[in-house]
């Protein structure tokens, strides 16, 4: 069994989603790496064939250390909703279409909701899940995923974060993800909660990677 693998030096941010890109930059920034991002190096965006988050992330980041020659990571995560079937799902993104237009997405998400009779918060369950993969450019990967449960709201609050972020209300909380700022949405303790599900992924990425403890 192969040895977790420390993470020093340059990185590639597989994405080209520029909120993703803030979210992951702040959470690299403590650890002293220096990240460039694949829209950086006109990396083009590979096929995402995977049957999993987990295999998409693997995918990209792999794609990515491959073009470079630098350790690579990547994100795949999306938006499930229990009374849709788990959907948007690995199709998160493209329920906003080529347009990227994800007030659309969401009007889509509260439409399947009340076709489902889902209007009860009960009913309006759903979760966030981000799979983080690190890739190598010798074939080493490392795995890491994280969830935040909580309630589809309508109509959407705040016009922080991106994506679903203004009708998602994390459970515990009662603002969306859009009324939080990104140190209440992904800081990590001790300044932050690790509330998001990236936020989630990334804290055991970091003690895996970069040998952090976190209380």
């Amino acid at each position: 069994m192969e040895q977790p693998r420390r993470l020093t030096g340059k990185i590639v941010i597989a994405t080209h989603n520029p909120g993703k890109l803030e979210e992951m930059r702040s959470l690299l920034a403590p650890y002293g790496v220096e990240a460039v991002s694949a829209g950086d190096l006109d990396l083009p965006e590979p096929e995402e064939t995977g049957l999993t988050f987990a295999e998409n992330a693997r995918i990209k980041a792999i794609s990515a250390a491959n073009a470079t020659g630098l350790p690579a990571f990547a994100d795949d995560s999306g938006l499930c909703v229990d009374a849709l079937g788990g959907a948007p799902g690995l199709y998160t993104a493209r329920w906003a279409g080529p347009e990227k237009d994800f007030y659309k997405a969401m009007s889509q998400v509260e439409e399947g909701l009340r076709e489902a009779g889902a209007e009860e918060p009960e009913d309006r369950r759903g979760f966030f899940i981000s799979a983080l993969c690190v890739a190598w450019p010798d074939g080493h990967v490392e795995d890491f995923e994280g969830i935040v449960e909580g309630t589809l709201v309508w109509p959407p609050r705040g016009p922080a974060g991106f994506g679903y972020d203004p009708m998602f209300q994390p459970d515990g909380h009662s603002r969306t993800f859009g009324e939080m700022s990104g140190e209440e949405k992904h800081g990590l303790p001790p300044r932050g909660k690790g509330l998001s599900h990236r936020a989630r992924a990334f804290i055991a990425l970091a003690e895996t990677c970069f040998g952090a403890k976190f209380d």
